[in-house]
């Protein structure tokens, strides 16, 4: 079991697997109670969510400024992350929304220890706004978050249930990789997760799982060390 985790959700995982809307309740709810469960088991939580769901970058607008688009996309997994932690409420369950920049009483501004006091006390901790710059994903901002706050093991909540040779959508035959090295993820430019997610993860021997979200009780298997998904291992 456990002590410390932190999940990271993609922004489109909050949609479900329905088309046109931001947020699926049924997909969230499941989420935050599997959560409570593993609260009630005595392991901390922290999440970092996308925000696909609602912004993909330039996609909508190639000649958009870097900057600026990165800009939207940090707001944007403030919104998510603003809605996850009202569903939380919901459900009994105290979490606090922490950014890197000052978002008057929207959220609070990141301390570790502020996040840390939080966790101790059970309690969600969800980081949104990235590091508050941009050129940084989300998947970097979890590894950093990771290490500052010595979480045991990330966790990345992905549409499938881990990491493959080839692309399962396109390709039948593709072969489910059980266990990869952190370094041949950065050796051989995987898209697993970000290279600089990987890199960090990798210097700091910080294990990751990637595994499917849609799965039964899935993140529940991963934190009672399941051998679901794709391990990311570290030397």
């Amino acid at each position: 079991m456990y002590k410390r985790i932190i999940l990271k959700l993609s922004g489109e995982a909050l949609a479900g697997d329905k088309d046109g809307i931001m947020y699926d309740d049924e997909t969230i709810f499941a989420v935050v109670d599997q959560i409570k469960e593993i609260l009630d088991m005595g392991t901390q939580v922290a999440l970092v969510i996308g925000g696909g769901n609602i912004w993909r970058g330039r996609s909508a607008n190639s000649s958009m400024d870097r900057t600026k688009a990165d800009q939207i996309g940090m707001l944007a997994t403030v919104m998510n992350a603003v809605y996850v932690a009202d569903v939380f409420r919901q459900r009994g369950i105290k979490a606090a929304v922490q950014t890197p920049i000052i978002i008057g009483t929207v959220s609070e501004q990141f301390s570790k220890e502020s996040a840390v006091k939080h966790l101790e006390n059970g309690e969600v901790v969800i980081f949104a706004a990235g590091i508050g710059h941009p050129y940084f994903s989300t998947d970097t901002v979890t590894a950093l978050r990771g290490c500052e706050l010595d979480a045991d093991i990330l966790l990345f909540a992905k549409n499938v249930d881990g990491v493959y040779d080839s692309d399962p959508k396109t390709n039948p035959n593709a072969k489910k990789i059980d266990e990869i090295k952190c370094a041949d993820i950065i050796s051989k430019g995987l898209r697993v997760i970000d290279l600089s997610a990987a890199s960090l993860c990798n210097d700091q021997k910080v294990p990751v799982l990637i595994f499917g979200l849609n799965e039964e009780n899935s993140l529940m298997r991963a934190v009672k060390g399941e051998k679901i998904g794709t391990v990311v291992t570290v030397d």
